[in-house]
């Protein structure tokens, strides 16, 4: 059809008129034009005023049409299915007529409108858009040829994976070969798109890309040195991609390419230089990486070192010239959302303490200049030298210490931090390496926490945590000492990102030294009580993780009459100042949670209006949900983080204060909440809700055990490995209640058993839910042994290999109490796999008498049972350790 459509002269000046209200920077103006706006839309051809005014009425200025363009393309993201066939024809006739528009600004807002009429599933519905934007490319005039590219690229972006569908008839097949041409197009804006557009389809190996991958990588080679800086970034970008997804065409120009790669990561166009910096990250983690760097490492190190230096504008965004900002309050949209971590139960292994499910490794990751553009060229240097040095080890080193010499004494601050960030980047992949000069390093990184530039104390304090590990294993008085002496002090510091810096090294110090922090104790309680008074909103939060970690670190050694004096008072205080729907309770709660299960008893002053608060807050998420539930368009869903930190504190206190939580238990609904938490549809509520089960059937299990009749079959629906944080803390309450139940777990044994074993004999299970399930179906054949027993041939051996590796302790015990009272009711179950079983015994350093006894009368019942001979062949089989330890304890 064509334009019949004229506006009405009056509707179209009022228009204009709230285009030109809506530029006003006044608020209640702005509130004022969203209402007419909303009421705009009753009209149907409110929405051909909008893209008359885009392209057709030239008399206006160009912000005020481009600006109707983008209130129409919000109209299309609302209300598009509901535009009548006129005027949506009428809109996409008019885009396609002037996506050439001489006005970069018009063209651009075109091709977003064009992009949001296809994204809403109208590809199929405007079957002419593709063709005619692949014909308009062929255009003699620049300006239409790129508003198509504009248009196309906009689309590759969104629509990549419709356009590879057969939906469409594959136009891919032949746009893509279309965009290669342009390639070598005289217009670098027009080879930017072009580029960019194939881009969009290595990543999914897109297969009309993958027919066209030699011309496309012989087009990215020739355009290597391009002069226009947005076509070098896209020629870097799409080389990092192939290195991901078509090596083997790669390879054979390893070589150049890496050369080519050494020199953009130097490039004058910083993002050019970010983008060539990713190809080192992304080749670390090929298997070919060693192979193919080796070489190039004296020419590669160096030119990374060089990207960790802060650039000028670096410097200037991060204030690095204001030294002292401790009073200036924070703005609160630099603070990040925290993210809350579920509990999860795990077991203690030999030789370390309590292992967190989540092997986290990445929480020290470079995060020293958070607050600007979040990921730059010196942040990218640094990980990739971080990678580098995981694969290359010492011979990376080679390369690192003769520049380190200079850079760590330099006069200049800045080149200076940068050498201590390169120290600290190094730390994990060459720590052997350094260990030879931390004696002299260590000391003098002391004395830069002393340093007068705030920006080289604070990446000091990270780079002292990346040693943390070290430092404690020294004498303390040489290392320890003086590094927690002056990094107190910079706790204090004046500066907010030295004192963010501090704190956060602190609390991995924390996680290192563990006990060894407890003769300094109230030194450093002094001091972070002292912070409180002292902290803005955002150092306020990292400084809650410190004193958690401080109590997770030394446990009861806190539960001293004058520690907590020193720390209750502050911290009850920012509780009772926060309401409850500030997340700032998230960290505070986690602190509390901590503090609680160290404290132990001495936490009982405080435990009521804490527990108070934590059941309310569970209550008033779960009214909350349900109301949404009800009527969505009314009432907002919960945030469910605040149940899932109460449910988590309730566990602390429960851990902490054992059979003194009791009386709090009675006085509250708690178990008919939990019921409800237990059958949440968000998996973080049911892992807390079942961590807390477990904690409170082992506190007070008289108030838990009237409801297991309806907890047994919710925990026996968890029992699902995919969810395994969900499926780990089922199982352990499980295993809990066997306990606490005894003989009267019985009807129950048929809801769980099938489950967990088909767990514990699952490839690539967790080994802490592997653990966790071997405890469980121990702990039921214990209580329950006629029911298990039969089963035993189906998990003895996973069983064993499972439990061997865990410290002794009361789960254990109980555990191994079930399987040796398992192969008493069924001996034939064991016997194929009795090795196994024999060694799992031998895992035990100080089994208590009883126990003993029982894994005695087991071996020599076997011993006995096959005859003096076939023993001393079987036992012939076992590596020597085993044979020993066997024989010294059981006189086999």
């Amino acid at each position: 059809m064509e334009c019949q459509w004229k506006p009405d002269e009056q509707g179209l000046q009022q228009i204009l008129q709230l285009l030109k209200e809506s530029q006003s920077p006044d608020t209640t103006t702005q509130r004022s034009v969203q209402q007419k706006l909303e009421q705009l839309n009753q009209f149907p051809d409110f929405n051909n005023y909008l893209i008359f005014v885009l392209t057709k009425l030239k008399s206006e200025d160009e912000p005020t049409r481009s600006l109707s363009g983008l209130i129409l393309k919000n109209n299309v993201k609302a209300h598009y299915q509901n535009f009548p066939d006129g005027v949506s024809d009428f809109i996409k006739n008019e885009c396609l007529q002037n996506i050439g528009d001489s006005s970069p600004l018009i063209r651009a807002t075109v091709g977003i409108l064009i992009t949001t009429i296809a994204s809403k599933g109208e590809l199929q519905n405007w079957p002419e858009l593709l063709p005619k934007l692949c014909l308009l490319l062929d255009s003699e005039d620049y300006n239409t040829c790129e508003g198509a590219f504009g248009a196309l690229q906009k689309i590759c972006e969104d629509s990549a994976e419709i356009l590879d569908s057969d939906m469409l008839d594959r136009p891919l097949n032949v746009m893509i070969p279309k965009f290669l041409q342009f390639f070598k197009h005289s217009s670098p804006k027009i080879r930017s798109h072009a580029i960019a557009c194939v881009n969009q389809f290595i990543i999914s190996r897109t297969q009309a890309l993958m027919l066209h991958i030699d011309p496309f990588i012989e087009n990215l080679f020739a355009l290597a040195g391009d002069e226009e800086p947005e076509v070098r970034k896209n020629v870097c970008r799409a080389l990092v991609m192939l290195l991901e997804v078509r090596m083997d065409r790669l390879l054979p120009h390893m070589h150049n390419i890496t050369e080519y790669m050494l020199q953009r990561t130097q490039d004058q166009d910083e993002n050019v230089a970010l983008e060539a910096c990713e190809f080192w990250l992304t080749l670390a983690e090929q298997p070919v990486c060693k192979d193919v760097l080796c070489g190039h490492l004296s020419k590669l190190v160096p030119v990374l070192v060089n990207g960790m230096k802060y650039s000028e504008i670096d410097i200037i965004l991060l204030k690095g010239d204001v030294e002292e900002d401790e009073a200036i309050p924070d703005n609160e949209q630099d603070i990040r959302p925290r993210f809350h971590r579920s509990r999860t139960v795990a077991q203690q292994h030999e030789g370390g303490d309590g292992i967190e499910e989540d092997d986290d490794e990445d929480e020290d990751d470079l995060d020293d200049d958070d607050a600007i553009s979040d990921w730059n060229l010196r942040k990218c240097s640094a990980a990739a030298l971080d990678v580098l040095a995981n694969v290359f080890r010492e011979d990376l080193l080679l390369h690192t210490l003769p520049l380190l010499k200079e850079l760590l004494f330099h006069p200049d601050w800045v080149i200076k931090e940068s050498g201590i960030l390169v120290l600290g980047a190094i730390a994990e992949g060459c720590m052997q390496g350094m260990i030879a000069y931390l004696p002299e390093l260590i000391p003098h990184l002391v004395q830069c926490l002393a340093d007068k530039k705030a920006l080289v104390r604070s990446i000091t304090c990270w780079t002292l945590s990346r040693y943390a590990h070290w430092v404690v294993s020294q004498p303390a008085d040489a290392y320890l000492k003086p590094l927690m002496t002056e990094l107190l002090k910079r706790i204090l510091d004046s500066n907010k990102r030295v004192q963010e810096a501090a704190c956060s090294a602190f609390a991995t110090l924390e996680e290192e030294a563990c006990t060894e922090l407890v003769p300094y104790l109230a030194y450093i309680l002094d001091t972070l009580v002292f912070a409180f008074s002292k902290y803005q909103h955002k150092n306020l939060l990292i400084l809650y993780d410190a004193i958690g970690t401080l109590a997770d670190s030394v446990g009861l050694h806190l539960n001293k009459p004058e520690y907590i004096q020193m720390l209750m008072p502050p911290l009850i205080q920012k509780w009772n100042q926060l309401k409850d729907e500030d997340k700032d309770l998230f960290p505070l709660l986690e602190c509390l949670s901590s503090v609680a299960t160290a404290l132990q008893s001495g936490f009982l002053p405080y435990c009521e209006p804490v527990y108070q608060r934590c059941v309310n807050l569970v209550q008033k998420t779960l009214a909350q949900a349900m109301l949404h539930q009800s009527q969505p368009e009314v009432y907002e869903a919960p945030d469910k983080d605040f149940m899932i930190v109460a449910l988590d504190l309730l566990s602390g206190l429960a851990e902490g204060l054992g059979g003194n939580v009791e009386q709090l238990v009675a006085r509250s609904n708690i178990l008919t909440l939990m019921y409800q938490c237990m059958q949440d549809k968000m998996p973080e509520v049911r892992q807390s809700s079942f961590a807390l089960l477990g904690d409170l059937t082992k506190a007070c299990f008289q108030h838990v055990k009237p409801c297991i009749a309806d907890f047994m079959p919710i925990l026996g629906t968890n029992l699902n490995p995919e969810l395994i944080s969900v499926c780990n803390n089922a199982t352990w309450a499980i295993g809990e209640i066997s306990i606490q139940m005894g003989v009267e777990m019985q009807p129950y044994v048929s809801m769980v058993l099938h489950q967990l074993i088909e767990i514990i004999n699952r490839p690539n299970t967790p080994k802490t839910l592997l653990e966790n399930t071997a405890i469980t179906i121990g702990r039921l054949g214990y209580v329950c042994p006629q029911e298990v027993a039969p089963m035993l041939q189906q998990f003895i051996r996973p069983w064993c290999t499972s439990l061997r590796n865990i410290r002794d302790n009361e789960e254990k015990d109980s555990a191994f109490r079930g399987i040796c009272t398992m192969i008493t009711v069924n001996p034939g179950g064991v016997v194929q796999d009795f090795i196994f079983f024999c060694d799992a015994v031998a895992s035990w350093v100080n089994p208590k008498d009883d126990l003993r006894d029982m894994f005695y009368k087991i071996l020599h019942g076997f011993k006995n049972q096959v005859g003096e001979e076939n023993w001393r062949r079987f036992s012939d089989q076992f590596p020597l350790p085993l044979k020993e330890r066997l024989a010294a304890f059981y006189g086999v």
